[in-house]
């Protein structure tokens, strides 16, 4: 499968009944759109995590300096990493921790695993400078 095609874009939707959770859930998914938009790479991470520090040290090391987003120095940041986990889960309750969460481009590609994938097929590096995250 082509690396494109694991590329999720950010749905505005909401599968929630409450009308005060459908507006939390949008403003929510307002503010990562915001975020990742014009952005050629952010990573959603908690300062604990150790893998969320594996995907920042590949990332460096490739030579690009991505946005980094500390949920856990954020207000909303549990609302945040609620939504990833959603889009992660492809709209199901996702049993696994939602961080670290990487967007290229303004589109998720999703976690460690798929940027290691990426990595080792080779297909991160043409991927981060189509985005305009690496130059060389």
């Amino acid at each position: 499968m082509e690396i494109e095609n694991q590329l999720l874009e950010i749905s505005l939707g909401s599968n929630t009944t409450s009308g005060n959770d459908e507006k939390k859930m949008n403003a929510i998914s307002e503010k990562v759109r915001n975020l990742v938009a014009g952005k050629p790479v952010v990573v959603f991470t908690t300062s604990g995590c150790c893998m969320c520090h594996v995907v920042k040290q590949l990332l460096f090391s490739l030579g690009v300096s991505p946005t980094v987003v500390e949920l856990d120095q954020e207000a909303d940041g549990s609302d945040i990493q609620g939504f990833l986990s959603h889009i992660a889960g492809d709209g199901q309750k996702n049993q696994q921790n939602p961080v670290p969460a990487v967007f290229v481009g303004g589109k998720f590609l999703g976690g460690v695993e798929t940027l290691m994938s990426c990595h080792i097929n080779g297909s991160l590096v043409p991927l981060l400078k189509d985005a305009g995250a690496l130059w060389l």
